[in-house]
């Protein structure tokens, strides 16, 4: 038992907390009302990273992969008679990061492993609402 938790701490100590116990990917709802919208997901370089129709979830990426690379994204949300709607999502650093580094990831999980792995970040929000108004004619 005791072989078990120190390779178990030793593990700890090697990786970053946030990349052990989150996903370097996020499911995101893309809500509208009233549904049935088109969406375009666009990341911050404007490449187009998802579409579709209102309601649907879609699965983005919190990192870019590089050192600190979090992710960022604009939706936009059209529908025929309509006004377009854009909203931001972003990634923030997550609880895990910040809190679980000072218990088992020390220095290593918060400047060598998480920062390079998406397990660190958070996107908001987690669920848009888009609202659009009806076109004036």
């Amino acid at each position: 038992m005791k072989q078990i938790f120190i390779a178990l701490f030793g593990a700890c100590l090697l990786s970053g907390c946030a990349t052990i116990v989150g996903d370097d990917t996020q499911l995101i709802q893309v809500n509208s009302d009233p549904a049935g919208a088109d969406f375009q997901v666009k990341d911050e370089s404007g490449r187009v990273v998802a579409q579709g129709k209102t309601p649907q979830g879609v699965t983005l990426a919190k990192s870019d992969g590089s050192y600190f690379g979090k992710k960022s994204y604009q939706v936009t949300l059209s529908k025929d008679n309509y006004s377009p709607v854009t909203l931001p999502i972003k990634a923030n650093a997550n609880g895990w990061y910040i809190g679980g580094n000072i218990v088992f990831g020390g220095l290593i999980g918060w400047l060598a492993v998480d920062p390079f792995n998406g397990g660190m970040y958070t996107l908001k929000p987690k669920e848009t609402n888009a609202i659009l108004a009806p076109q004036v004619k």
